[in-house]
């Protein structure tokens, strides 16, 4: 079953422009754009077939073709990295020589994404043919609910949590803190809160039915593409996946910079 991560990255961001090109220092002192730790990230992945950056900016793609990256074009058009996950297909189709069967979509602004999120988000869907979209959730220890928490004081738009139900079908996405927790937790202690990891596996199918929708209410209100799925009846299975001591957090803005580098220190990587 042939399998492919999509990078999609764009230069214009209300919160931060020109985010995939923003430098991130390494463990050694080494600086590399947040594009580049992202496909290095992907390139970490085992069993992929192809990994590509889904681009329609030609910063990106020739700072991305500089680290040896492959580069799809997409349309200006795309609205969010669904929508250029699906306007990357026909280039995929055509590199492969067949449509891929799973589509994964690694976010640009998440280089922290450990291999084995990945690799568990395409067992789940190789495991169950019947789950057309899945996306995998982190339960939160308490350093990493009181980070969320304080985003929010703050007026920062932070990471996105989720809740979902006994079959582990996502019953809803937030960029609030969800579902409300009044208990203080100690920073190494499990809580009931999960963090979206910003990461998706689509079938091809599921990837034209989306574009076939127009962005509806939710989606739009929370700045969320993942909630048009739910808005359209269509599931997305939640996968559980464990840190094992890592760090996990997002480039939203620019103050999530010095976290990710302490992150890139701690972990030793260049």
């Amino acid at each position: 079953m042939s399998s492919v991560i999509v990078i999609p990255a764009r230069y214009a961001s209300s919160r931060f422009p020109g985010k995939p090109l923003a430098p991130l220092r390494g463990a050694t002192g080494v600086v590399k754009s947040l594009i580049e730790r992202s496909w290095e990230a992907a390139a970490a992945v085992h069993g992929v077939d192809l990994v590509v950056v889904a681009t329609d900016d030609d910063r990106i793609a020739e700072a991305s073709k500089a680290f040896g990256a492959e580069v799809v074009m997409t349309a200006e058009t795309c609205r969010n990295g669904t929508e250029r996950c699906r306007d990357a297909l026909p280039a995929l189709t055509e590199r492969l020589g067949a449509a891929p069967e799973i589509v994964v979509n690694l976010q640009g602004d998440a280089p922290l994404t450990p291999p084995w999120f990945v690799e568990a988000l395409i067992a789940e869907m190789r495991a169950d043919p019947a789950v057309s979209v899945a996306t995998p959730g982190l339960r939160c220890d308490g350093e990493t609910l009181a980070a969320l928490q304080a985003d929010r004081a703050a007026g920062r738009v932070g990471g996105t949590t989720v809740v979902f139900n006994a079959a582990r079908d996502a019953l809803y996405f937030s960029k609030e803190v969800i579902p409300f927790c009044a208990e203080r937790f100690a920073p190494e202690a499990a809580t009931p809160v999960f963090h979206h990891v910003g990461l998706y596996g689509y079938r091809p199918a599921a990837l034209e039915a989306y574009a076939s929708w127009a962005p509806a209410g939710l989606e739009t209100l929370e700045g969320l593409e993942q909630l048009r799925f739910l808005e359209n009846g269509t599931p997305v299975r939640v996968v559980e996946v464990d840190g094992r001591g890592r760090v996990f957090w997002e480039l939203n803005n620019p103050e999530d910079t010095p976290r990710i580098e302490a992150a890139l220190t701690r972990m030793n990587l260049e």
